[in-house]
This record gives C-alpha cells, sequence and structure tokens, in this order.
C-alpha cells in the first residue's frame, strides 16, 4: 500500500497543485507518509496538505478536499479523514489491510524497495583498539555498534566493508615488547616493576609462549636497570631505548612475536563476538617519511605544496583555513610524522579505494578530533562530507553495584572474552546496543544473567521462543500453519500488526540515523504488546473462525522479532 498511495500523492503534487519545479522539489523532499502508531488515527498518515500549504499558499484545508476525494476513489481504501493542522489520516479496507501484511511478510524489501536511498559504497572503521592487549569491556561496545550499522546499512542495499585499524607503528607497541622483554629474562621483582609498563598476566602468557636461543646474566639485567630517570615515562622510554641498542634482534624478534600475539588474540575475541573484519589495515603499510615513495610521503607531499608552512624547523598543516580551531603539526623538528601525518595518509588511502562514505567509529575522547580530520581531508581535495565520525561512549560494567575496572596499563580488568563466555556474545551485543551510542551506558552483568522482566534481552527473547512454542502445540494438532489472512472480522490483531508494520520503517530510520538501538525499542515495544495479547487471548482454545488470524499474526509478529535481532547480530532463541 505504500508505493500504491505514495504514488497517489505524487500525482496530486503534478497534476492539482500549481507549484514551481523548485517548489514541487521541496514538497516532495519533505512530504512524509508514514504508518500511524495508532488505528484510530488511521493506517497511514501523510503531512501533504501541511506542507502544501505553505508552498502553495492555500488552507490545509482546502488543499484537503481536493486530496480527499482522489484518495478515497480508490478501491484499498475505505476513508480519508483530515486532522489537526493539515495531516490527513487514511484508513485502509480491511482486505488491504491484510493483503500488505502477507506481502510485507512473504517479501522481506516490501517497504524497503520504495525508498528513494541511493545505494553507497561504504567503509565502517571501528574498534581499532591499540594492539598491546586484550579487548575489555569498554571496546566491545564499540565492535557491537560498528558490527550492527553495518549489517544495517547492508540490509538497505548498501555495499559495506569492516575495517580495523591496527597501531602497529607507535609507542604504545615499544611498551609492549618493553614489558615482555622484561618479564621474560625477570628483569624486575614483582612490586618494582615500572609503573608505565603493562603489567597484566597476558604479559606473562607472551613472555612464556616466547622461544629465544638467548640469556641474560644478572649483571646485564643489573646494568639495564641502573641509574634510571625518576619520572614513570621517561623510565619506560630509557628502558625501551637501553634494550633496542643492547639486544636489538631479540628486540625485534619479541616486538613482532608479541604484536601478533596480541592481534591473533583480538581476532579470536572479535570473532566468539560475531564481529568478521574485511580488512586489518596495518599502520606500518603506509610506510615511512625517509622513504619518498611511501604512502604517507606522497600524502603529506599532496599538502606540503599548497597548505603548509614551516615554523621553528617543525611543519604545519594550515588546518585552521579549513575549519580547525588551530593549525596542527604535520612533520616534528627531528623529522618525524605525527600522529595526525600518519591520520592524514590512512584517510587519503581510504578515499582513494573508492568508497563513496567513510564512517569512523571513534571513542568519545575523540570528540576534539573531529574537525583536524575534517581538515587534512579538505586539505588534500576530497569533501569532508564523504567522512561520517560516530562518537562511542565506553560502557561501564557493575556486578553487586561495584564498578568493573577497565584498565589496560595495570592488567586488573575485566575483558571482553569474560563478559562473553559469562553471559554469551548475543546478550553482550544487546545490551551494548541498547542506548543511543554517544550516551554512557552501564549495565550490571547480574541483570544480564537473570530470567526475569527486568533482563529487556531475556524479555525480547521469551516473545519469540513463546511464538515458537505456540506453533509447535498448533503443528501438534495437525493444523498447517497459514499462509495468509482470512477476510473475517475480527480486529483483536491489528494493533499488533500494526506495529509488525513498523518494522522496516524503523530499520530504514535506524541505519539512515546510523542508530542500532532504534531497533531495540521497537523490540521492547513489540515484545510488551504481544506479551499483552498473549495474556488477553486464548490462543489455541480461540473461536475456529479466528485462529488461522490469530496464528498468522503470531507468525509475522515472530518474524519480525527475528530478523531485527539478527540485524543486531542476535539469534533468536526458539526455546528458553
Amino acid at each position: 500500500m505504500y508505493n500504491q498511495i505514495s504514488a497517489s500523492l505524487n500525482d496530486f503534487i503534478d497534476n492539482e497543485l500549481s507549484l514551481d519545479s523548485v517548489q514541487k522539489k521541496t514538497l516532495l523532499r519533505k512530504q512524509k507518509l508514514t504508518l500511524s502508531d495508532s488505528l484510530k488515527k488511521g493506517h497511514w498518515t501523510s503531512n501533504l496538505c501541511l506542507i502544501a500549504s505553505n508552498l502553495a499558499k492555500k488552507n490545509p484545508q482546502d488543499i484537503a478536499s481536493a486530496l480527499i476525494p482522489l484518495l478515497e476513489s480508490k478501491s484499498e481504501i475505505a476513508k480519508v479523514e483530515l486532522a489537526g493542522p493539515g495531516f490527513i489520516n487514511i484508513f485502509l479496507t480491511r482486505e488491504a489491510f491484510l493483503n500488505q501484511l502477507d506481502n510485507a511478510h512473504n517479501d522481506p524489501n516490501y517497504f524497503l524497495n520504495s525508498s528513494n536511498t541511493s545505494k553507497e559504497k561504504i567503509q565502517i572503521e571501528f574498534v581499532s583498539a591499540n594492539p598491546t592487549g586484550p579487548l575489555h569491556v569498554g571496546h566491545g561496545r564499540g565492535a557491537a555498534y560498528g558490527d550492527a550499522i553495518g549489517r544495517i546499512l547492508e540490509r538497505l542495499g548498501h555495499e559495506v566493508s569492516r575495517e580495523y585499524y591496527v597501531n602497529d607503528a607507535g609507542r604504545q607497541i615499544d611498551i609492549l615488547a618493553c614489558s615482555i622483554f622484561l618479564r621474560k629474562f625477570e628483569c624486575f621483582n614483582k612490586n618494582e616493576f615500572p609503573e608505565s609498563a603493562y603489567k597484566g598476566s597476558y604479559i606473562l602468557e607472551i613472555a612464556d609462549a616466547i622461544e629465544l636461543d638467548i640469556d641474560i646474566t644478572k649483571s646485564e639485567k643489573e646494568s639495564l636497570i641502573d641509574n634510571l630517570p625518576n619520572d614513570n615515562e621517561e623510565r619506560i622510554d630509557t628502558l625501551i631505548e637501553r634494550i633496542k641498542i643492547n639486544y636489538p634482534e631479540t628486540w625485534s624478534k619479541i616486538r613482532d612475536f608479541g604484536l601478533s600475539y596480541v592481534i591473533e588474540s583480538i581476532r579470536e575475541d572479535l570473532t566468539k563476538f560475531k564481529v568478521i573484519f574485511n580488512n586489518w589495515f596495518f599502520e606500518s603499510s603506509l610506510g615511512e617519511l625517509s622513504d619518498k615513495k611511501s604512502e604517507i610521503s606522497k600524502a603529506l607531499a599532496k599538502v606540503q605544496k599548497d597548505h603548509a608552512y614551516e615554523k621553528n624547523g617543525a611543519i604545519w598543516l594550515e588546518s585552521s583555513k579549513f575549519g580547525d580551531d588551530k593549525d596542527r603539526v604535520i612533520i616534528r623538528e627531528d623529522g618525524r610524522g605525527t600522529y595526525l601525518s600518519a591520520d592524514l595518509a590512512y584517510h587519503r588511502n581510504k578515499l582513494d579505494r573508492g568508497f563513496d562514505t567513510i564512517i569512523n567509529v571513534w571513542g568519545a575522547d575523540h570528540h576534539g578530533y573531529i574537525k583536524r580530520i575534517e581538515a587534512t581531508i579538505e586539505a588534500m581535495g576530497y569533501s569532508k562530507k564523504q567522512m561520517q565520525v560516530q562518537l562511542v561512549q565506553f560502557a561501564n560494567l557493575f556486578e553487586n553495584g561495584s564498578k568493573v575496572k577497565m584498565s589496560t596499563r595495570s592488567g586488573n580488568f575485566y575483558t571482553l572474552k569474560q563478559l562473553i563466555d559469562d553471559i554469551g556474545p548475543d546478550a553482550s551485543r544487546f545490551y551494548y546496543l541498547s542506548k543511543q551510542a554517544d550516551q554512557h551506558l552501564d549495565f550490571d552483568i547480574g541483570i544480564a544473567r537473570s530470567n526475569s522482566k527486568d533482563n529487556l534481552y531475556y524479555y525480547i527473547q521469551y516473545a519469540h521462543a513463546r511464538i515458537s512454542s505456540v506453533e509447535k502445540k498448533f503443528l501438534e494438532l495437525s493444523r498447517p500453519l497459514p499462509k495468509k489472512f482470512n477476510n473475517v472480522d475480527f480486529d483483536d490483531c491489528d494493533e499488533l500488526l500494526q506495529m509488525a508494520l513498523s518494522a522496516q520503517f524503523v530499520i530504514k530510520s535506524s541505519g539512515e540515523s546510523l542508530q542500532p538501538h532504534l531497533i531495540i525499542y521497537y523490540l521492547r515495544d513489540i515484545a510488551q504488546n504481544f506479551h499483552q495479547f498473549y495474556n488477553n487471548v486464548n490462543i489455541l482454545n480461540a473461536d475456529e473462525r479466528y485462529k488461522n488470524n490469530i496464528m498468522r499474526t503470531l507468525m509475522i509478529v515472530k518474524s519480525v522479532i527475528a530478523s531485527s535481532l539478527h540485524l543486531l547480530g542476535i539469534e533468536p532463541l526458539e526455546n528458553m
């Protein structure tokens, strides 16, 4: 019905309203045809009369008086009412209402085919945690979010590529290698281990796993750690430098092994979390500034020509010209690139791969970095509109009223793997997605484990399992599941069916706004309505005339719940 009503509205705009081409274009963009949230207001609602009144300089009632007879001439429409300041409520015939439900159930793209959304090639880069240790529960939210919007965008017809950016060229990797070295050769007592080193048990695991053909004497160890600076950061940097100079081959082996070990553990955890990346992009592949043929050199050369200058021996990007708060250093006085120079080269690489849109999923602490990257994109000659940034707040996990620690450096933290092992990947994903991504999220794993109404995940899954149970009992009575509705005078299912129809529009809105939590809000509402329906209607003992439509309703609700959960990377449960 969406297509038919939309076509009638468009014909009215073209043939009955005296508008110029610009006004028509504006009206087509702004007028909306939406499902009513209550059947008391009809099945469909349009704001056409309201929007058109401003453009045509006519009273909305006058426009409606011309439009309503046109719509009511359609055999599928029972009546049309003018409501409010210029809305029209469209009531379908019962047959048309049920037919659109059958069509929607049989064709998952029933409504989406009517969308004018252009199909794009989209890249989503998310998680991208430094490969210095296991993913903690804070990283899980970005993983769930990035994967979910990828699934939703694919559902809307876009070509989506998921990418993990591996920062394998930074100082943090040196600290990782240093930490492993110090543990491997037991250079410090436990209580004396450098404050700025990584201290987790995983460091010991890596140290135990690596095989080296070298031993270090007691005097060598003492020389290595002797006379270190008091400052924590200077202390770790001095240790790194000493190890690199005195044990270059061992350093390289430990660094490469440790990096590979951590990356592989991250891959395994994400796979358990049902997050699969199309590409793992390594920062080191951008090359070095010393190599004029490297990607980073080419990218910097591109902006240096017209949008950079030298000051105090450093090279500055004129980023303020492109909306940044101030100019930024891209090459330090000693010739080394900054973090921004690597990000500049990386985004050039992304855009040159032919993506229409790139979506960066960053932690909320990167808010101030958005303008910088937008500036570098503009300076390189691309449009900043090609990039979208979605900020994700870290999730806070509670257990028994106490906040779970998440510090990778201290080594005392609750990992994503532990969460998955505890409540499962599906429940974990659900709670990560249960709130708008840029808002703080607190959730209690005690509630997530419970089989109660307080556990929204359980409450929604129970609705799906309940319907599965009813279907099973129905089949046990040698009753085949119905394939279409009967046009009988029974409207107890109608409000639930109207809500089921809205799923496709929720999905579309979720994809366009990049807000997967809208689907969870929808699932909450339809589960609540189903449970009320289940308690009010004696399904298996209902009047024989109505059983077909009751079961058909349950089948559609079940399908809607299942397809919505799948878009979030969650498997619907048949039994609870």
